[in-house]
């Protein structure tokens, strides 16, 4: 039992680190992505909503599948198309360097470009939520725009947006387990070894406590920031 929970926790921290650093790309990417979405130039709009529809209208399963291996096929094609047009060797390392990243990475990009697209629907909601009166009023007294969405617009879409968001976090907690389709042994993969090697399905009833335990966490955390921006009340 003790050299099982030893795998167990190794493999929980892989999913830690895949959750977090999920959580930190996604959310800094999804600003930018809801402003593009919410754009009046129709050109700009319509390539952000092209990409949310791609990232919410497909499996994550199959964008990390893709994000994998996309690269992998894309290199061997220029290799063999490019090779001896392009002499450069120090353009040639790098370019290699590029397209052959590890699978941990891909599953980072995977993972943080379909949460965006997420949570860009969610900040566009919280935004535009927001009545155009305290834009103007904002302005009377002299805000500039940057000033008026930082000190008045941001902490009330935080607010707004923090149980939608949190649905988001949660499910993002058990997703970390589609990261084992291209091999990287989080949580789910390597209770799932363990359970082969063992003849036992005993891993895989603990690896769901500790998703259990970690969705608990999650839940605290997202109760308690509700509970600091109580005061909009």
């Amino acid at each position: 039992m003790l050299r099982l929970l030893g795998i167990m926790l190794k493999g929980a921290g892989v999913s830690l680190e895949i959750f977090f650093l999920t959580l930190v790309f996604s959310l800094s990417l999804a600003l930018p992505v809801a402003f593009g979405r919410m754009s009046r130039n129709r050109a700009v709009s319509s390539i952000f909503k092209f990409y949310i529809l791609i990232m919410r209208g497909t499996p994550l399963i199959l964008q990390i599948i893709f994000i994998y291996f996309a690269p992998k096929y894309l290199y061997a094609f220029l290799s063999n198309s490019l090779y001896y047009v392009i002499t450069s060797a120090g353009f040639w390392n790098g370019l290699k360097l590029i397209l052959s990243y590890n699978r941990f990475s891909a599953v980072i990009i995977a993972f943080s470009l379909n949460y965006a697209a997420y949570f860009a629907e969610i900040y566009r909601g919280g935004i535009e939520s927001i009545s155009v009166g305290q834009y103007e009023a904002a302005k009377v007294l002299g805000f500039t725009g940057p000033q008026t969405f930082g000190r008045i617009v941001l902490p009330q879409v935080v607010k707004r947006i923090l149980p939608a968001a949190g649905n988001e976090i949660i499910t993002l907690v058990k997703d970390t387990a589609l990261a084992q389709v291209i091999g990287v042994a989080e949580l789910f993969h390597a209770a799932q070894n363990a359970a082969a090697r063992e003849f036992s399905t005993m891993p895989i009833f603990m690896a769901g406590l500790f998703y259990l335990v970690m969705n608990w966490v999650v839940t605290l955390a997202l109760s308690r920031g509700e509970k600091a921006l109580s005061y909009y009340r």
